[in-house]
């Protein structure tokens, strides 16, 4: 039985894209999908609306359930390889600059953490 996840990555791989890029497409942490399919875990419903919100196109009772089509009818399917080079290259430039940016308030998040914590020791002594 395929869960909503299976699903998931049907839409990732027909829209040509990585589970990375889908990632951070709709604000998840990178991994997040991959780590959901490996775990057999749900999705969560805060996910499941930034997918929607991310991609109008794709059928959310499709995705929830499997019955009807991947895409709404009306949309136009979105496929990555079929962008024109300059597009793609485009794409990759923002979803390069974003991890980076990600990255940096992830370690600045972290040397905090790690700031406070030397100055709570500090303070004990």
């Amino acid at each position: 039985m395929f869960k909503t996840v299976d699903r998931l990555m049907q839409f990732i791989k027909h829209a040509g894209m990585s589970a990375r890029q889908f990632d951070l497409s709709i604000g998840a942490s990178n991994g997040y999908t991959l780590r959901m399919l490996k775990n057999n875990a749900s999705i969560g419903s805060d996910v499941i609306e930034n997918i929607v919100a991310t991609y109008p196109n794709l059928n959310l009772v499709w995705l929830i359930t499997g019955e009807g089509e991947m895409l709404k009818s009306d949309a136009n399917s979105l496929n990555f390889n079929q962008l024109p080079k300059e597009k793609q290259s485009e794409i990759e430039q923002i979803i390069e600059r974003k991890i980076r940016e990600r990255q940096e308030r992830e370690l600045r998040s972290l040397l905090k953490d790690v700031t406070d914590e030397i100055n709570a020791m500090e303070d004990k002594n």
